[in-house]
């Protein structure tokens, strides 16, 4: 039987056959240090779930909520706004909350594209801001991750050579999975570039209270000018540990915002009320927690940079986000990151992500997430020692690896 139209324009989930190994290998006895999935570890700072708690026992709360977020809400992320970057926004028609940033990238794609729109998207990059266009009819083109000349370049070729013109540029900084960061700069340049070719930005600053340097990392909107072509997302699940409570926000151009609106307005009812006020709480409440928690992340990925280059890997030293962008070993690299993935899972009991599943410019990477205490990190450098020390005879001795997805 054929299979749906839109199922046939996403490509296999490659991170499944990791996880599929990993589920054997851990049935099978195994010890996994799971390294993969960006989901933070970290219990949710005490004051937010006590929020909930109290806030749940109210049976008025248990009713449908508002699909664009109770006023309180809005209103705490617009001040967050205001504190943070210095940016004003109107709570009524410059915010909306979302599901997480993945569901909001997710319909604003349904929300602006046309089947046959052209989307600028860096390579490698989270998996929704590719596959989110693509479900919605869109074409992608792709776009260096980096920031620079190369990336600038890439913008004049794609308005010259894309037929139709690009309707939106995506912007991910700190950026996930290669931890690059961008600078105020950088960002006016690409404001300037979107004016002059009426293109929308849409910015993932899903990492932004995650940095490791003593400068901030700035949202695209304080540039001016920003606000008349940018929609920004953002979420609580890694600044405040709390990604299974699904809750980010968009914020920017209201007609940007009002479409998504209008689009969310006959998909959902929004988040349960009682995870909205205690939301509401943990933005309105103080910043000792976020700061504890860029100083697990720093301590882990010192840890980690310190501890796999002694084992002989060298890792390079993230400035922000919860991940290091790891080159495979040169010895290993023509294997590809999919099967050099499985080898660390079958021979060292570490599970990675695999940079092809991020783009086909980041196979000859891993994403190592930092999500597990100090002692399993070193535990896991331990264990990738051993085998690198024993890898030539282990790969002259190693099974063909099932690659069908």
């Amino acid at each position: 039987m054929e299979e749906f139209h839109k199922i046939k324009r996403l490509p296999p989930y490659v991170f499944e056959q990791v996880n599929r190994l990993k589920a054997k290998a851990r049935a099978d006895g195994a010890d996994i240090i799971d390294l993969g999935m960006g989901n933070p570890d970290l219990p949710t700072p005490q004051h937010i779930v006590d929020k909930l708690t109290e806030v749940v026992q109210d049976p008025r709360t248990h009713r449908y909520s508002a699909s664009k977020g109770i006023q309180g809400l809005r209103k705490a992320q617009a001040a967050y706004y205001g504190r943070r970057f210095g940016v004003k926004l109107d709570p009524d028609t410059q915010v909306i909350a979302t599901l997480g940033s993945k569901e909001g990238f997710a319909n604003m794609a349904q929300a602006i594209s046309a089947p046959g729109d052209v989307i600028l998207s860096p390579n490698p990059s989270y998996p929704i801001h590719t596959f989110g266009f693509l479900m919605a009819g869109a074409s992608i083109r792709n776009i260096p991750a980096e920031p620079g000349p190369d990336f600038f370049h890439a913008l004049e070729r794609a308005v010259i050579h894309s037929v139709p013109k690009p309707i939106a540029i995506i912007l991910c900084y700190p950026a996930n999975p290669t931890a690059c960061c961008a600078d105020l700069e950088f960002y006016k340049d690409v404001v300037a570039f979107a004016r002059k070719h009426e293109i929308f930005i849409l910015s993932d600053l899903a990492y932004s209270e995650i940095y490791f340097g003593e400068t901030p990392p700035p949202s695209v909107l304080q540039v001016p000018g920003a606000m008349e072509v940018t929609a920004e997302f953002t979420s609580l699940s890694k600044t405040f540990s709390m990604p299974g409570w699904r809750m980010g926000f968009a914020v920017g151009n209201d007609r940007l915002i009002s479409a998504l609106a209008r689009v969310k307005s006959y998909l959902d009812y929004g988040a349960f009320t009682p995870i909205q006020v205690a939301a509401t709480a943990a933005l309105n409440g103080s910043e000792d927690c976020i700061k504890e928690t860029r100083g697990v992340y720093k301590r882990r990925r010192d840890v980690v940079v310190d501890s796999f280059t002694r084992a002989g890997w060298t890792i390079p030293a993230p400035e922000a986000s919860m991940f290091c962008w790891a080159p495979i070993p040169e010895k290993f690299r023509s294997l590809g990151s999919l099967e050099y993935s499985k080898l660390l899972l079958e021979r060292a009991d570490v599970a990675v992500a695999p940079g092809i599943g991020f783009g086909e410019h980041g196979d000859e990477y891993v994403r190592i997430g930092l999500v597990e205490n100090e002692q399993r990190l070193r535990q896991a450098a331990r264990n990738i020692r051993r085998f690198l020390e024993t890898a030539d005879q282990k790969l002259h001795n190693v099974i063909p690896l099932e690659t069908s997805g």
